[in-house]
């Protein structure tokens, strides 16, 4: 009796995950901000290279690169910061920054949160 019960409460149990795990694939996916981007390891990860004036809800930061500082100051047209994020490379070969947009690793909307993001610094 003792196995059934078991059986019959894994099962419960394995349907709850089922269900949960369908609720959140059905769930609307938040749009990610600039500052979601930029933070995400996966994605934009400024935070490796670049200390930034928002860091205090960050765990770490970079000291490889710039600090992201008074850029809107340093950069007065956004349209040159985002060619910057696209591909660093075509004004410094150089760079050790990644060509975000060259190499795909962002999307041209994705980008374009992160310039805004980074602009706004």
């Amino acid at each position: 009796m003792r196995t059934i019960k078991l059986a019959v409460a894994a099962g419960i149990a394995g349907m709850m995950v089922m269900a949960s795990t369908v609720q959140a694939a059905d769930a609307p996916k938040k749009e990610l901000t600039g500052k979601d981007i930029a933070y995400d390891r996966s994605k934009g990860n400024c935070l490796a290279c670049h200390g930034m004036p928002t860091q205090s809800d960050a765990q770490s930061t970079g000291l490889i690169g710039p600090p992201l500082i008074a850029m809107s100051a340093r950069y007065p047209d956004k349209a040159k910061l985002r060619a910057k994020i696209w591909d660093a490379t075509a004004s410094n070969p150089a760079s050790p920054m990644p060509p975000f947009g060259k190499h795909k690793v962002l999307t041209e909307q994705e980008i374009d949160k992160v310039a805004d993001f980074i602009h706004s610094l």
